[in-house]
């Protein structure tokens, strides 16, 4: 009933309010929730005896209110539960922060799912396009289904028409055979054939027609004897090596079922070993959790190679300074898997020039030694430098080393690779005139001042002053670093930056200018002239310690991995 009537005109209530935490008729809740005031906000609901709290409190503290939020443990706290050793070292926020930070995040998620609309209707429009093409497959496979064992049931009738045939064959024989045999046994009974004539014989007065009648008698009577003696069956009547063993078909029809495996998945490719020289060589590897593979699909500029066996691939005919993209995926008896994520290599912007470094000119064996096949150097400062250290006191004293490509250029422009190895002291990379190098390189090695370095051709400042290119043309490099010279006339604050892991150099014999590149990247990193009026080889200085390798042919380095 309801609670605000005067007795004894009590109303049956309509309405129960949350808040006021009463039952109303109609006319007592609009009396006390007046239009225009807070009380008319009041959540109304059904008349009932237990009305919920407005504000929720603690589970296991009824008088407590829920203030806090337990994030660790994703649920309500009061107070009291706020201090318990269960929530020590917890993160616990106030209710009113965490109210804030939900509705922010659930607010920002809902502008999310409103602001991709378009999205949302794509994506169902994919998933009802998949329904519709899982039928058109599921009918497809039926299809297949059918056929294959359509199949099976013709090889299986001509296969039985075959062994039919033979076995017919071999009944007609054995048949033939026995039914000579019967006629042949019946012919030896009274009043047979031969009996009977042997008997009209035996009754032939005539010596010289009996005499001439009797030898083939007598023959046949003989054999017939033997044959009595010794009878067997001229044929075997029990077929037993015609009986069909089809337990093993059975067993494997019994097992025929559909592919159950799984694809391989998207395989991982390795940028390390990944790169473009001469050729492109694209290495790979498939995750421990994915299936086997049996082959390999590449895929690259519209192309692709097919039944590609082990996880490395190279391909050849590249056009020069183009970007290729490419991706692989594997096969097995399940289909093809997902694709690799998409490499980018950058082939050269010249032709590879293919040499090894030469030690024609001499070497000085107590620092530089050449590895072997004479693509990698390596300079030990020895003891040269420790006497001239021993005889200085104020100054440093240094050797350096200089050596040469085994090729030189004469025209045409070139591309090779090289890579420092970083705790080097100072290498010099670059080009020179072979005449100059070689006049260079006769000169007393030891130096007292680095003013006698020949970097970028710039030895004094009468050749600065030079209009015509420099013979030289190096980039310096080590400790990790290179140095980046400034073009022009602000040359004097040269910029360093990171040694990259390969040092690419390009020269255009024609235009006389030499290019030195990132060689991952083929970013470029500087680039600067060098007379080109005589050959023009490839040059490396060592100055103090360091190594340096120069970066084999692709060809040439799988020729030696297979060989290992």
């Amino acid at each position: 009933m309801c609670q605000f009537c005067k007795a004894p005109q009590s109303l049956e209530a309509t309405k129960g309010c949350a808040d006021c935490r009463a039952n109303f008729c109609n006319e007592c809740f609009k009396l006390y929730h007046p239009w225009g005031t807070p009380r008319a906000q009041h959540e109304h609901i059904q008349p009932t005896h237990s009305f919920r709290p407005k504000v929720l409190v603690c589970v296991e503290h009824d008088q407590e209110r829920l203030q806090f939020y337990c994030r660790t443990c994703q649920r309500l706290l009061c107070s009291l539960c706020k201090l318990r050793r269960l929530h020590s070292g917890h993160k616990v926020m106030p209710i009113a922060h965490a109210y804030q930070t939900l509705k922010d995040k659930i607010t920002k998620e809902m502008n999310y799912i409103l602001a991709n609309q378009e999205k949302v209707q794509a994506q169902i429009t994919q998933v009802e396009s998949a329904i519709a093409q899982t039928e058109v497959n599921s009918a497809v496979a039926k299809e297949q289904l059918y056929q294959c064992v359509s199949e099976l049931r013709g090889v299986l009738a001509e296969r039985q028409a075959g062994l039919a045939k033979a076995l017919e064959g071999a009944r007609s024989r054995r048949a033939h055979a026995l039914n000579s045999q019967l006629s042949e046994k019946q012919s030896l009974l009274e009043d047979a054939g031969l009996v009977a004539y042997t008997q009209e014989l035996l009754k032939e007065t005539d010596q010289p027609c009996f005499v001439q009648a009797a030898r083939a008698t007598h023959n046949r009577l003989g054999k017939a004897i033997e044959n009595l003696h010794h009878f067997s069956l001229s044929a075997d009547p029990s077929l037993r090596h015609f009986s069909v063993d089809v337990s093993r078909e059975l067993k494997i029809l019994g097992s025929m079922d559909f592919i159950r495996g799984f694809s391989p998945v998207a395989p991982v490719i390795d940028t390390q070993k990944t790169l473009a020289y001469d050729q492109l060589y694209l290495c790979w590897r498939l995750p421990q959790d994915s299936a086997p593979a049996w082959h390999y699909s590449v895929e690259f500029q519209r192309k692709r190679l097919d039944e590609v066996g082990g996880t490395s691939a190279v391909i050849d005919r590249l056009e020069m300074d183009s970007v290729y993209v490419l991706r692989v995926r594997g096969c097995n008896k399940a289909g093809f898997g997902e694709y690799s994520e998409e490499v980018y290599l950058h082939t050269p912007p010249a032709p590879v020039l293919p040499f090894c470094l030469d030690s024609r000119w001499g070497l000085h064996a107590e620092r530089m030694a050449l590895g072997k096949g004479q693509t990698y150097a390596r300079s030990v400062p020895g003891l040269t430098l420790l006497h001239a250290a021993d005889r200085a006191l104020t100054s440093c004293h240094l050797t350096s080393d200089l050596l040469v490509a085994d090729v030189s250029v004469t025209q045409g422009r070139h591309y090779w690779a090289c890579s420092v190895e970083p705790g080097s002291y100072v290498v010099k990379v670059g080009v020179g005139l072979e005449a100059k190098l070689q006049e260079w390189f006769h000169l007393p090695q030891d130096m007292a001042s680095p003013r006698y370095d020949p970097d970028s051709g710039h030895d004094s400042g009468t050749e600065d002053a030079q209009d015509c290119p420099p013979p030289f043309c190096f980039l310096t490099m080590g400790m990790g670093k290179i140095l980046l010279p400034k073009s022009g006339a602000s040359s004097s604050t040269p910029l360093t930056a990171p040694l990259p892991p390969r040092l690419g150099v390009c020269l255009d014999f024609e235009k006389g200018r030499v290019g030195f590149y990132d060689a991952h990247s083929l970013r470029v990193l500087w680039e600067g002239p060098v007379d080109c009026s005589a050959p023009v080889c490839p040059a490396f200085c060592f100055i103090g310690g360091g190594a340096l390798q120069l970066q084999e042919l692709i060809a040439n380095h799988l020729v030696t991995s297979w060989r290992y």
